[in-house]
């Protein structure tokens, strides 16, 4: 048995060699199949990917599984590389391991709002943060427009707003009260505001004042239209001397005109920013032709004035004018006008006239920066006496008015109307003098008027005598312009404060009626308001706790009531003014002592703060008593 044994495993061996290089051929084939078969699946989507842009994916293989790497560009790329390789093999045996580039965080949108308003309603159209709460907006837009519709186009977006968008929205919504038509652009830091005025007075007081009220940082961009005002008469002064030239009144019925005025006016050596004013009131259609002629006539000739009142035009040239040259001139600007439209033309021979003893006949206006007038010089009669003094009485004052004058019946032909025009001339000034000779009329000073040397001009220009030349030496003090000087709404309360410190606002005991002594304050306070008609001031009554609390607060409804209606007994629109009554529930000492008690019994003026649009928290309006 044991002989037998060796045997058949020998006999076997063969069987297991045979089977073991089957075995081993079968790997290496398996292997081979493995490696072919992964080379080509990869070969084939490489190419797909490569064909269809996808450089950036690289593909790898293990068998029949398929994995991508690479980084795509966005998600859509990514998938659509995975589409691509899914093609050639099934979606199944695909392996994902791509990434997407990381992207930038979304930028937030360009938040603005556009806000129509007219006699309709108001219409809002645009695109909000979030936090400044849509509905909060469109509240304070409907107490805006009252009982007139609201078009509601407004969108928000959750992104924190924008620097200097809450500063830009506040101002902006504001702005809607000032006019009752008007496009209000609000976007971050600017607010842009297109409206049309009632006229060039207001269209000014809102300027400053829009001007002045703008934050810190918001950029005011202004298109405010008013219609033109009437001019009359329709002026125009051009004046050279020398190498200087410039207008001393302008006017203009087109754009057109107005540029060839100007263009012609720098061409005669104007320098320097002039402005010429449209207005109504031309009397030719060709007024700019006749101006544009008739100032370079005056070139032409080289020193003198052009004055244009209407349809009459007064060319003056200087003493030292060539005749030659003169006479040319004019003829080629009598050829020129338009027919309506008639030239007196001369040139200046000094001749002084004197008056019968011998002296040269005068007449010299003055006023002082306190507004006393002088009258000094020759009047012809006594008759002319009475009207220039009843004229400069009711232009001044009687009691500004000190007349030295004395009378000369030699004087030349139109002097009365000469002095009345000096004077009335005068009147537009702040403080200046206004000197008649024979042959001019010279006024001189300065004004808080910005047209004031135009206005002087029209009336010079319109009244004085043919043949009769002026000169003007006029200045602008913004110091003296009324409009310029309104003080700010913290100056009103300010200056308000000030008048109430010196004497309490006092009423009899559980009275409503005023106490005598207390009236002065109410004057000094009625003149205060008359230059803070625009602010919005609350008259606040206060009381002390003694009593009900609500008896306490008829009460003082009742005195705030009262400082309303004295104020408007004083002839002071109060339309700004709000009276406001809160019995005992403010109180500035304690009520347990006279002393406190005295001093809660109150009137406080408080400037009213126009409500914010983000609710940040309390507005304190730091509000200052008037009345102790």
């Amino acid at each position: 048995m044991s002989a037998i044994a060796p045997l058949k495993l020998r006999s076997y061996l063969p069987h297991a060699f045979a089977i073991l290089i089957a075995g081993t051929a079968c790997l290496g084939v398996a292997f081979w199949a493995k490696e072919l078969i992964e080379e080509k699946t990869a070969t084939d989507i490489g190419l797909v990917l490569a064909q269809n842009g996808h450089d950036w994916a690289e593909v790898t293989t293990d068998g029949l599984q398929v994995a991508l790497i690479g980084t795509a560009p966005n998600e859509a790329t990514r998938f659509a590389a995975l589409s691509a390789a899914g093609r050639i093999v099934d979606a199944s045996r695909i392996l994902d391991l791509m990434e997407v580039k990381a992207t930038a965080a979304l930028k937030a949108p360009d938040f603005s709002i556009e806000i129509l308003k007219n006699n309709d309603g108001i219409s809002l159209i645009g695109l909000v943060p979030t936090e400044s709460d849509p509905a909060t907006i469109l509240e304070r837009a409907r107490r805006i427009a009252g009982n007139a519709q609201i078009a509601d186009l407004l969108e928000s977006a959750d992104y924190a707003p924008p620097p200097g968008w809450e500063r830009a929205l506040t101002f902006g919504l504001n702005t809607l009260e000032a006019f009752p038509r008007s496009k209000v652009s609000i976007s971050p830091n600017r607010v842009a505001i297109t409206a049309a005025a009632a006229d060039l007075n207001e269209k000014r007081r809102i300027e400053r004042q829009l001007n002045r009220d703008a934050p810190t940082g918001v950029a005011l961009d202004l298109n405010i239209t008013a219609p033109r005002e009437v001019i009359a008469p329709f002026t125009l002064r051009f004046l050279k001397i020398g190498e200087t030239a410039q207008f001393d009144a302008c006017s203009a019925d087109t754009e057109q005109a107005r540029d060839a005025i100007l263009a012609a006016a720098i061409a005669a050596g104007l320098s320097g920013p002039t402005t010429c004013p449209l207005g109504l009131g031309t009397p030719s259609t060709q007024w700019g032709e006749a101006a544009v002629a008739s100032i370079q006539a005056l070139n032409a000739i080289g020193e003198g004035t052009v004055t244009l009142s209407n349809v009459d035009i007064t060319l003056v040239a200087a003493e030292n004018t060539s005749l030659a040259e003169f006479d040319r001139a004019v003829g080629e600007l009598n050829g020129r006008l338009p027919e309506v439209f008639s030239l007196n033309a001369a040139r200046l021979e000094r001749e002084d006239q004197v008056a019968s003893d011998g002296a040269k006949p005068e007449f010299l206006a003055t006023r002082s920066p306190e507004g006393l007038v002088q009258l000094r010089g020759r009047l012809g009669d006594d008759l002319t006496q009475m009207a220039v003094r009843s004229f400069a009485a009711a232009h001044f004052g009687s009691g500004n008015v000190y007349p030295a004058t004395r009378l000369d019946a030699s004087l030349p032909a139109g002097w009365p109307t000469r002095v009345l025009t000096a004077l009335e001339s005068l009147a537009i000034l702040n403080n200046g003098a206004a000197i008649v000779t024979a042959d001019s009329v010279e006024v001189s000073g300065v004004s808080g008027r910005p047209d004031a040397r135009g206005e002087i001009t029209r009336i010079l220009s319109s009244k004085l005598p043919e043949g009769t030349t002026f000169a003007l030496d006029i200045s602008y003090s913004e110091a003296l312009d009324p409009l310029a000087a309104l003080p700010t709404p913290e100056e009103c309360v300010e200056k308000i404060n000030e008048a109430v410190a010196q004497k309490k606002i006092t009423f009899a005991p559980s009275s409503t009626e005023i106490e005598d002594d207390a009236m002065t304050t109410i004057d000094s306070i009625s003149e205060l308001l008359r230059d803070c008609q625009t602010v919005k001031i609350e008259i606040g009554g206060h009381t002390d706790s003694q009593g009900r609390e609500v008896m306490n607060e008829q009460l003082s409804q009742a005195r705030a009531d009262a400082v309303l209606n004295a104020i408007m007994a004083r002839r002071v629109l109060t339309s700004n003014l709000t009276a406001k009554g809160y019995g005992e529930t403010q109180p500035i000492a304690d009520n347990d002592t006279e002393a406190g008690r005295e001093a809660n019994r109150r009137i406080e003026f408080r400037l009213v703060v126009p409500e914010t649009v983000a609710q940040d928290g309390p507005v304190d309006a730091d509000s200052k008593e008037t009345s102790q």
